[in-house]
């Protein structure tokens, strides 16, 4: 057989819900000399990693380093560490990942108790406080803080101060928000977040930033059975990533090297900058979206400015649009799941990507695929 020609990716605008467009000091970073796993320089990268992290995500856990694995590796490593079988999980379920929690929570055998919303809208807090009320020996409450699927923007602080004198956890996918939008793990009560790193942060994807709070870890210290995973067993892998340094895995090094070299990037600009940036920037495509008469499908208060989804004008077919969108003018968007599957475009403004030359870009192709 004779080799593959190489493989040269055509020239993309990522303008889609992930990932985002790569800055080019991180893919300098990613292709950088391999080293070892355990080599001393690589450790003190992977303990500046962690420290970063810390920052972003506004903690002091000292459980906080990235997972091998993308954002739903995050997930599942959140929810079967703290999650024994019969344990009360009460999940809000208004988007794909919603509902991915709920089955990953079952698949660990919680009891769970799901409450559902329609897609684009937000569990309100007072409901996630009368299900606490009817369910008070809960493991834990968890919330999708930017679900990808509608553009909805979870509010987390008042679950927070809810349950911070009970002894139920709070349970956080940050995949879509981080960077993009306020997050404060501590301020707010938070035991546990997750998320990935290619939306906002953008760096290519493969890794999740994950952040136990003491008491989440006291409750995994707690458990009477095994984690139902070798690999995501927070207690290996936080001697692994701690001080003692036990062999565990491999660590994909090039990727934890540009996470190095994307963290960098978000301070340099500063974190409040890059959310003050993102909100700008998606609250003017929102309103020029409006102009062109999209209907946006999250709830107004509480849309996501860095991940918009939207019906298209005049009941227009999405799909053989959206393709030529790839296809003519080189910029990906979503298509709609769930829900909104088939009539909706998600278009994310994360990280590198949230600029006013990409809306401009974006608009003046859609309206000219509008006007035939």
């Amino acid at each position: 057989m004779e080799p593959a020609a190489v493989a040269s990716p055509p020239e993309r605008l990522l303008l889609g819900p992930g990932p985002s467009p790569v800055h080019p000091r991180v893919m300098e970073a990613q292709a950088r000399p391999m080293v070892g796993h355990l080599d001393p320089w690589f450790l003190e990268i992977a303990d500046q990693v962690a420290d970063m992290l810390r920052a972003v995500l506004r903690t002091d856990n000292q459980l906080t380093y990235a997972v091998s694995g993308t954002g739903s590796a995050g997930m599942e490593t959140a929810v079967v560490n703290l999650v024994e079988p019969g344990d009360t999980v009460i999940v809000g379920v208004n988007g794909v990942f919603g509902g991915r929690i709920a089955d990953t929570a079952q698949r660990a055998g919680a009891d769970v108790v799901a409450l559902e919303e329609p897609w684009g809208r937000i569990v309100p807090p007072e409901r996630v406080a009368s299900a606490v009320k009817a369910h008070p020996g809960a493991k834990l409450v968890a919330l999708v803080h930017a679900e990808t699927s509608t553009g909805a923007h979870q509010p987390l602080e008042e679950v927070g101060d809810l349950l911070r004198d009970s002894d139920t956890l709070l349970l956080v996918d940050a995949v879509t928000s981080l960077g993009g939008v306020p997050l404060e793990m501590d301020r707010w009560g938070i035991d546990v977040v997750y998320s990935g790193t290619q939306k906002c942060l953008s760096v290519p994807p493969g890794l999740s930033p994950i952040s136990f709070s003491p008491r989440a870890e006291a409750a995994i210290d707690r458990r009477s059975s095994t984690v139902r995973s070798w690999y995501l067993d927070v207690s290996a892998l936080r001697r692994y990533w701690g001080g003692e340094r036990v062999y565990h895995h491999t660590a994909p090094i090039s990727s934890v090297i540009g996470l190095h070299e994307g963290l960098r990037l978000v301070l340099e600009e500063g974190l409040e900058t890059r959310i003050a940036r993102h909100g700008e920037v998606g609250r003017l495509f929102q309103e020029h979206l409006e102009d062109r008469d999209a209907e946006l499908l999250s709830q107004k208060g509480h849309r996501l400015p860095q991940l918009t989804a939207f019906a298209l004008p005049g009941g227009v077919d999405e799909a053989p649009l959206r393709k030529r969108l790839l296809e003519e003018y080189g910029i990906e968007v979503g298509g709609g799941l769930g829900d909104f599957a088939g009539r909706a475009w998600r278009v994310g403004l994360m990280g590198e990507g949230a600029t006013h030359a990409n809306v401009d870009r974006f608009l003046a192709a859609f309206d000219e695929l509008l006007e035939g």
